[in-house]
């Protein structure tokens, strides 16, 4: 009886430690714990500001000084009386669903400026930045097309066996498949003003091919958005990547166009397909439930009516950024409040939110970005 007795505390005692200790989450060979998210969705806004992200539209640059070519109608579109309204206006899907169910980096106002590590504050360095986990600012310091001698997170994931041939990359900007190394990193890469390729291809993307081949050129490096949003929804469909990237350029290109009114319907647009692209991984089982979205930008503008059309080392403000994580093991914590930021630390967030380990392939890699995950 005494043994029995003896034998029942026990099972109460381990039965009560169990009740007040955490529940440990599962750990793979790699060390790195077991996530739900498998999949994951990359989108960048080139050169959107942190202002309008977290503020809206900005009132004093809704002027014919910025290019708008109807006052009344941008103001009666996009601007309201409060920041909260302003922003929720133009990127309703970032600021009513990701902010309430992720997170959402680089507010200023909450101590938590977001960085660039590269001090040259334009695209190709402040996109291999956050591809490759550090600045290089002897190395990579222009945008010409020469092949990025460093690893890239997407390189790296392409190596593993669980992702090889399921990391792509659909772009507007025809300096991607250089910022990558596509011939090195064996990546599928579509980007610029170019034709799909493929023997495969579906109806949908014939009529991409001669919609591509019809549209006026804007910019001889740079493809419009929308065909690069069309392209990227069905290679989503037809070969369910388990890695996609996807890189917007109408933003950047418009505010050197000084047009602050397409600057905004661009940013506005690019908010909607964010949207319709999660709609869109919900639909298909391959990725509902287990899909993080993760939206970023390469570097910022300058902050007055002059310089808000311009980057570069000499553009104070062009360094600060904002990033912003959105799935199934991102904790709901809104605005982060009191922490810094930096664009490098992207490259480890790729890939740690799909349970791998970049710094181990690429040791001078930033952390990921830290507090993201569920206990």
């Amino acid at each position: 009886m005494k043994r029995l007795l003896v034998f029942f505390g026990v099972l109460v005692s381990v039965f009560s430690f169990s009740l007040v200790m955490p529940l440990t989450v599962r750990a793979d060979d790699d060390g790195i714990s077991h996530r739900r998210s498998r999949n994951i969705v990359y989108v960048t806004l080139d050169g959107f500001r942190w202002q309008e992200l977290f503020g809206g539209a900005t009132e004093s640059f809704i002027a014919k000084d910025a290019g708008v070519a109807d006052v009344a109608a941008v103001k009666a579109k996009y601007w309201r009386e409060t920041a909260e309204e302003r922003r929720e206006t133009l990127l309703p899907f970032i600021w009513k669903t990701v902010a309430k169910q992720g997170q959402i980096f680089g507010d200023p106002s909450q101590n938590a400026a977001a960085k660039l590590e590269n001090t040259h504050k334009f695209s190709y360095p402040g996109y291999s930045e956050m591809f490759c986990g550090f600045a290089d600012d002897e190395g990579i310091k222009s945008n010409s097309k020469i092949p990025n001698q460093h690893v890239n997170v997407l390189e790296y994931l392409n190596q593993q066996p669980k992702f090889q041939g399921s990391v792509a990359a659909i772009a507007t900007w025809d300096v991607f498949p250089f910022i990558l190394n596509q011939p090195r990193s064996g990546i599928y890469c579509h980007a610029g003003i170019t034709p799909i390729i493929g023997d495969d291809l579906t109806d949908r993307e014939r009529l991409l091919n001669d919609l591509i081949a019809d549209t006026v050129v804007l910019w001889p490096d740079n493809q419009i958005d929308s065909l690069v949003m069309q392209a990227s929804r069905e290679y989503l469909q037809k070969k369910k990547p388990r890695v996609l990237f996807i890189g917007l350029g109408e933003t950047d290109e418009w505010a050197h166009a000084r047009r602050y009114d397409r600057y905004l319907y661009s940013a506005h647009r690019a908010d909607a397909f964010l949207a319709s692209i999660w709609n869109l991984l919900q639909s298909l089982p391959e990725y509902k439930e287990n899909t993080t979205l993760l939206i970023a930008c390469d570097h910022g503008r300058g902050t007055t009516i002059r310089d808000w059309t311009d980057h570069g080392a000499k553009v104070d403000g062009a360094e600060f950024v904002w990033m912003a994580a959105f799935g199934p093991d991102v904790k709901p914590l809104g605005v982060r409040r009191d922490v810094s930021p930096t664009l490098s630390q992207i490259a480890s967030t790729i890939a740690i939110l799909v349970g791998e380990d970049f710094p181990s392939a690429s040791p001078k890699s930033a952390k990921p970005l830290g507090g993201l995950f569920h206990e």
